[in-house]
């Protein structure tokens, strides 16, 4: 009995590992808001793009060491939602609504337009069609934010971009999910590496890389958002 106790203490060690190393999200988006509280914005993305890592492989490690199986009292995807909602919604509407990049006037409007419409998308059990595109834009703020960081868009003109985007979660547009989607995958990875690539050259040059590299993002960005036009809905 005592050696079967221990030995199923030990098997849920790693499972709960993953777990702590999903939670660390959370700790990247406060380190990132006091960052954006301090106007580092460098620092801010830098730590989004470590929560953004987190992210990435967290669902992998989960699926290896059976996760959900051997620890179903902690629920990993409620755990993704909350990280995710502070690292690719909170943390970007705080920095949008405190930089000046948008108008004094609307700023805090569409910074709570923003976190409102959001957690409604994140609760929105048909956010994905069913050959796995996201359905309207996927409140992805986070790089909405460092789009608009890098470009420096006059303000009225970044302000009716968010504007725009807010509208758009609610809306029949198919947005690519670079991983998941099968329909011209081996492009899609090309144009994400291309896109951390130059993302990184951005961080590099404090959000000033000049506007070959920051319209290139865009381009990019752009065609992440509307690609999933050209395909079959479900």
């Amino acid at each position: 009995m005592t050696q079967r106790g221990e030995g199923g203490r030990r098997a849920r060690v790693k499972p709960f590992l993953v777990h702590i190393f999903t939670a660390c999200g959370a700790a990247c988006a406060l380190l990132a808001l006091l960052a954006a509280a301090r106007s580092d914005y460098v620092a801010m993305f830098v730590w989004l793009a470590v929560a953004l890592f987190i992210d990435g492989i967290d669902g992998t490690l989960a699926r290896k060491y059976h996760v959900a199986e051997i620890l179903p009292r902690w629920s990993g995807d409620a755990l993704d939602l909350v990280v995710d909602f502070t690292t690719y919604v909170f943390v970007p509407a705080f920095a949008l609504a405190t930089s000046g990049l948008l108008p004094q006037p609307v700023a805090l409007p569409l910074a709570i337009a923003i976190v409102v419409t959001s957690a409604l998308y994140f609760a929105d059990e048909e956010m994905k069609t069913q050959d796995n595109y996201f359905r309207g834009f996927p409140a992805l703020w986070n790089a909405v934010a460092f789009h608009l960081f890098v470009l420096k868009l006059p303000p009225w003109f970044a302000a009716a971009v968010v504007a725009m985007l807010v509208v758009l979660t609610f809306t029949p547009l198919r947005v690519l999910h670079p991983f998941r989607v099968p329909h011209l995958r081996m492009l899609n990875l090309i144009a994400l590496a291309a896109w951390c690539a130059l993302g990184l050259y951005a961080l590099l040059t404090a959000l000033d890389p000049g506007a070959v590299v920051a319209w290139l993002l865009v381009a990019i960005g752009v065609y992440f958002l509307t690609v999933g036009l050209a395909t079959a809905d479900d």
